[in-house]
Formats: C-alpha cells, sequence, structure tokens
C-alpha cells in the first residue's frame, strides 16, 4: 500500500490543502497532523477570549468535514522532525511516512529580550488556540485586572479588545508614534485610539518596555519603560511579532531563510516536500495562505500549478464598530506621490497615486464596495484618464468590470 499524502498544521493552508487534495484525489490516503486539537481561524481567537465563542464557534470548515472527507486528523501531535531520507515525519507519538509532504506549520509569536520576559510564568503570546486557551484559564484562575500588552498592531489591539470586554484594564505600549502603524494613518490611528481610550485602554507610543519586576513565583508584576515608567501588571502579552515556525526542521537538509524556502510551484528544496502559508514567509493573509494550500496540494498530485499572488498587503480592521479597509501603501514614499483625501463626520478617505496608478486606500468608516481597489493597487491599474472626469472615491465597479455572455463580471479596462 502506498504512503498517504500529510500535511503538518491545521490553520488556513493545511486545511485547504486537504480539501484540494480530496477533490483530486478521491481515493488516496490523505493524513493531517497538528498540534491543535480544534482547526480554528486565528482571526476569531479574540472572540473565544473576549467570550463571544467556544472553541467549536472558532472553526472555518464544517463539523463533519475530516469524515466526510475522509481524512485522518491526528490532533494534538507536534512535529519534531523531518526525514527526508526516509520520508517520514518524527511526531510525538512516533514516526509518520508519508509519499508527498506539506508543511503547513504557520509562525509562531515572538517574545523580545527584555529581562524577565523569556523566562517568567505569566508572558503570553497571542497566536494560537493554546495561546487564548492559557491566557483565558489565568483569567479565571487568577483574577487578573490588569494586563501589559506589549505591541499595537491588529494582534495587540484583537488582544486588548477582548480584555476590555472581560473587564481587565489594559495598557499597550508600542515604538512607533501611533497605533496600528502599518494598518493607518496619523487620522484613521487616531480614530481608533479614541475609542480604546473611551473604553479604558491606556496607551503608551513611541515607548518600549525595558525591563520587568519579577516576584517569588517568578511572575512578572510590573514593566518597567524605556522613559522610568513602572506600569504593574497581572501578566504580559507580547504582540509585536512572530517568526515561521521552521525550528523543527534543522537537520532536516531543507532549506530556509526567513522562512522554509519554496519555488513558485512551492516545492521545498526535497522534491517531495513542499510549503505553504506563514511558515513560507512568503504572504501574512488568510485569503493567501488558503490560495498557497489549494496549489502545493495540486502541486503534489502532478499538477503543475506557479503561485503567483505574493500581493499581501491588505487587512480589513474593525474595532467597536468602526470599520476600515486599508489595502497597500498607508503613506506616500516621496512628495512626487498624490494624495487624495475625503473627510466627513463619520467616514475618512484616503487614496495615494504615482504616476496614475493607485498604490494604496484607506476608507475608514464606510467600506462598503470597495473589494476592486485590491484589484487596482496589486495589478497597478492606470486611472489616470478616469481621474479626467470623476472623483477618485466615486470610482466603482462599473468603472472597470462588465457582463460577459454568460452574466459574470469580467475585468474590462
Amino acid at each position: 500500500m502506498a504512503n498517504p499524502y500529510v500535511i503538518i498544521g491545521a490553520g488556513a493552508a493545511g486545511m485547504a490543502a486537504a480539501e484540494r487534495l480530496r477533490l483530486l484525489k478521491p481515493e488516496a490516503a490523505i493524513v493531517l497532523m497538528s498540534v491543535d486539537e480544534h482547526s480554528h481561524s486565528r482571526c476569531m481567537l479574540h472572540k473565544y477570549l473576549g467570550g463571544e465563542r467556544d472553541e467549536a464557534g472558532l472553526a472555518f470548515m464544517p463539523q463533519d468535514f475530516f469524515e466526510e472527507k475522509k481524512i485522518f486528523w491526528g490532533q494534538g501531535q507536534r512535529a519534531l522532525a523531518i526525514d527526508p531520507a526516509n520520508k517520514r515525519v518524527k511526531m510525538e507519538n512516533g514516526y509518520q511516512p508519508y509519499e508527498k509532504l506539506l508543511i503547513a506549520t504557520g509562525a509562531v509569536f515572538g517574545i523580545p529580550p527584555i529581562p524577565g520576559f523569556r523566562t517568567a510564568s505569566n508572558v503570553f503570546g497571542f497566536r494560537d488556540l493554546s495561546d487564548a486557551q492559557k491566557m483565558k484559564e489565568t483569567l479565571e484562575r487568577t483574577g487578573a485586572k490588569r494586563v501589559f500588552i506589549v505591541g499595537s498592531g491588529l494582534v495587540g489591539l484583537d488582544v486588548a479588545y477582548a480584555l476590555i470586554e472581560r473587564g481587565v484594564q489594559v495598557t499597550i505600549a508600542e515604538m512607533a508614534e501611533r497605533i496600528l502603524p502599518l494598518q493607518t494613518d496619523e487620522i484613521s490611528a487616531r480614530a481608533y485610539q479614541d475609542l480604546f481610550e473611551k473604553a479604558g485602554a491606556v496607551f503608551k507610543l513611541g515607548i518600549g518596555a525595558s525591563d520587568s519586576v519579577v516576584n517569588e513565583n517568578n511572575e512578572i508584576t510590573a514593566v518597567k519603560l524605556s522613559n522610568g515608567e513602572e506600569i504593574p501588571c497581572d501578566f504580559v502579552v507580547c504582540a509585536a511579532g512572530v517568526r515561521p515556525n521552521i525550528a523543527f526542521l534543522e537537520g532536516s537538509g531543507l532549506e530556509t531563510e526567513r522562512g522554509l524556502k519554496v519555488n513558485e510551484y512551492l516545492e521545498t528544496s526535497d522534491p517531495d516536500i513542499y510549503g505553504a502559508g506563514d511558515v513560507t514567509a512568503l504572504s501574512g493573509i488568510w485569503p493567501n495562505a488558503m490560495d498557497q494550500g489549494r496549489i502545493a496540494a495540486a502541486n503534489m498530485t502532478g499538477q503543475r500549478q506557479a503561485y503567483t499572488d505574493t500581493f499581501c498587503i491588505k487587512n480589513t480592521i474593525n474595532f467597536f464598530g468602526l470599520a476600515m479597509l486599508s489595502v497597500g501603501d498607508v503613506l506616500p514614499k516621496d512628495d512626487t506621490y498624490e494624495v487624495y483625501t475625503k473627510e466627513s463626520r463619520s467616514v475618512y478617505k484616503k487614496a495615494i497615486v504615482k504616476d496614475g496608478v493607485v498604490t494604496g486606500v484607506q476608507l475608514q468608516g464606510d467600506i462598503a464596495h470597495s473589494g476592486f481597489w485590491q484589484y487596482l493597487i496589486k495589478n497597478r491599474v492606470d486611472v489616470s484618464e478616469l481621474l479626467k472626469k470623476k472623483d477618485i472615491f466615486e470610482l466603482s465597479y462599473g468603472d472597470f468590470y462588465g457582463m460577459d455572455d454568460m452574466g459574470e463580471y469580467v475585468y474590462v479596462r
């Protein structure tokens, strides 16, 4: 009997690959191994921490996915090493042989080299369900009321939002001068900061943590800032960066750079091993990871498909009911860029244009009918002629799409 197709990781890339493999290989044996015991959307973890959803409510595939697709799921098993010479994966419970292997182990949170942070027992990340479970258990067991968060990016604010929902006082330190520094400009950041501060959050901007106070139980009880201020806390959350989960690949012979190195077909340096998702460091957004999983699956079965969509600068944000779409550049690179803005009491719009091509857009407060912006930015569509006739914020699908003979929208410009 042939060895199975094996996938390591039950995130977006791994699950999409499993689904596509079953479609392409109806009779093949497929095994998915993961440290996770619940498939879950990372984007929804704050709803679990905040008490809005349980573990089952985080699933992004049908509850009977594995049974219906006849895929074996080895839950709660961490991959320890890859043995390409013998075509097997060393798991915690033994070896798993493979015919073709997909590594989709995602990324892990990083802990900054601040005294006490890497050794104290009450420092958490917020990357996987296990992180959220540990944090939730600590909250319920200790009744923690003060939390210090490192980083005000999307992950940091997700944690802050969930903790505020639980009545916890949060202090967020950010090295940049504004929150959400990769997704916002000064105006859009200020709108979110005001909402968080109104809910009780405290921000320390342009300031980093430099030291900690650790008690006899090896718990951080306060964080010292670079300006000398000391912030008391019951635990710490590190939300200021992730790195591809490739430590277990050491000694495998697989090529790595910042992440697992793959070519355009998502093949690694071993022709029987593929990579997809955050472990490759190609893209950090959910739809791209799923596309990589599907394309890797096709290549594992002999269908030659290249992955070309490396555009990953897109975020949809919603805190306290204020929605925002941010695509591409949030700031002009120099004074040769044109910047268009439009503001009202509840809406802020900004577009950045270089030589007739939109390089970035922010839409805050109203993101309806905005899907075409990503296409324009990613494909560098020249809109200069259109801008002679209409306001940039009046552009719509109708300017770029028409109906084909089958009644489907197609790009026409």
